[in-house]
């Protein structure tokens, strides 16, 4: 029988796939023969039988995998095509996003040490986790204190992720608004999720339930320490996209169910389930779902299905589109001082700029080129550059069609070139200074 690797490997698993699969294509994979075909489809159908969350299907998916071994589908030495027919079959009909089987003896040599308990996959999953900084990779201030952080992996070492999450927490408590950006996340723990989630809602909430087989439904509930404090109320907004799968999936469902913010982006991947990864002899590994989660606002949850974006928008442009958005609201709000309102008209301009960008044509831009006070413009390179006295020349890039330009590495600044006149608009600062062309 399938010894079991814990779930929470599957990210470090995917890049020994990655890296088991280049060196495949230089040697190729060594022949599979008969007597191991059989061997894996006996220990799959087993998996299957004594795992799979959905009991009704067990029989289904064991007898179609016989069947398709009777008529001659899985004849075949290469290991990597027989991992191909038996993943294409287990998908057509269990229609369950987290059934697979890979061809990958990297991960199937993690995973048979996982299972004699040596802690060898545990070594690797935690070196991915702090090299990538437990899946927070970036974190920046947008325009008009907007904090954004970017969530590659949920990835979870108890108390070592949790200090790295309260310091991500602290920065986003500082901002007017938050973009939590997941676009690309393929998922991790549960745990990771629940901290998450646990900061934009009170405490002790049920967030999750998890059914599996017959045991005693386990209960994913919201934290009630938090070091960071909470950020109820802060205006979230989340970007997601077609590969935001699985735990990232249950952060975007979070979002949705509880009405905490905005997804914004395009539909997820669908994949709910819970998953083991088995190794199966020789060298596969076949990932089996053993329970599922119930949200309690929805009693259900997204698999097949998907998490459906609140504001559709390109994946590409989803984050201007959250940001634009996120600016024009904190405009709107009743208690905005004119300071504040003022450093928010000014972020908009340039997200709106990002989001449409405008382009001239070189003549137009030759005709404004000149001097402008001790300032000169230059038409070089397809494009106009700004010198002014002591300063390195800086590339000018139009943002509104009425010659509205940003001043590269100079946010504070910006120039409107009318074509008599150079005007020099600074943030805060309601006064436009004009200089006359030359």
């Amino acid at each position: 029988m399938a010894t079991v690797l814990s779930r929470r490997l599957s990210t470090a698993l995917a890049m020994c796939w990655l890296i088991c699969t280049q060196a495949l294509a230089q040697s190729g994979p060594p022949a599979l023969s008969a007597a191991e075909r059989e061997a894996a489809l006996k220990a799959i159908a087993t998996a299957f039988e004594e795992q799979y969350v959905f009991p009704e299907m067990r029989p289904r998916i064991v007898e179609h995998l016989k069947n398709a071994e009777r008529t001659g589908r899985y004849t075949t030495d290469d290991p990597l095509v027989f991992a191909e027919r038996v993943t294409e079959d287990l998908k057509s009909v269990g229609r369950d996003k987290h059934l697979f089987l890979s061809f990958d003896p990297a991960g199937y040599a993690i995973a048979t040490r996982g299972a004699d308990g040596d802690g060898g996959e545990e070594a690797l999953w935690q070196r991915l986790a702090v090299r990538e900084h437990h899946g927070l990779t970036e974190m920046k201030v947008l325009g008009g204190n907007v904090r954004y952080l970017r969530i590659s992996r949920f990835d979870w070492l108890g108390d070592r992720t949790g200090a790295a999450y309260d310091e991500a927490m602290q920065f986003l408590k500082d901002g007017d608004a938050v973009i939590i950006d997941i676009r690309g996340n393929g998922g991790g723990a549960h745990s990771a999720v629940r901290y998450l989630v646990s900061h934009f809602m009170d405490a002790d909430v049920l967030e999750m339930t998890f059914l599996e087989g017959s045991a005693t439904p386990s209960q994913s509930r919201t934290l009630d320490r938090l070091p960071a404090g909470r950020l109820k109320g802060m205006p979230l907004y989340v970007l997601i996209d077609l590969s935001s799968a699985s735990a990232a999936e249950a952060f975007a469902y979070d979002v949705q169910q509880f009405k905490l913010g905005e997804l914004i982006g395009s539909k997820t991947v669908g994949a709910a389930n819970n998953n083991r990864l088995l190794p199966i002899a020789p060298n596969f590994v076949l990932s089996v779902s053993y329970g599922r989660p119930v949200h309690p606002i929805s009693n259900t949850n997204w698999e097949g299905v998907g998490v459906t974006p609140s504001i559709a928008a390109s994946p590409a442009q989803a984050l201007e589109v959250a940001h634009s958005l996120a600016l024009k609201r904190l405009s709107e709000k009743e208690d905005v001082s004119a300071e504040n309102l003022a450093d928010y008209s000014w972020a908009k301009v340039a997200a709106d700029a990002r989001l449409n960008p405008v382009t001239f044509k070189p003549g137009r831009l030759q005709a404004l080129a000149g001097r402008y006070g001790a300032n000169t413009v230059e038409f070089r390179d397809g494009t106009l550059w700004l010198t002014r006295a002591d300063r390195e020349p800086a590339r000018l890039s139009p943002m509104t069609a009425d010659g509205l330009f940003a001043v590269e590495r100079v946010d504070s600044v910006r120039v409107r070139l009318t074509g008599k006149a150079m005007e020099l608009l600074r943030v805060g600062v309601a006064k436009v200074q004009v200089l006359p062309r030359g």
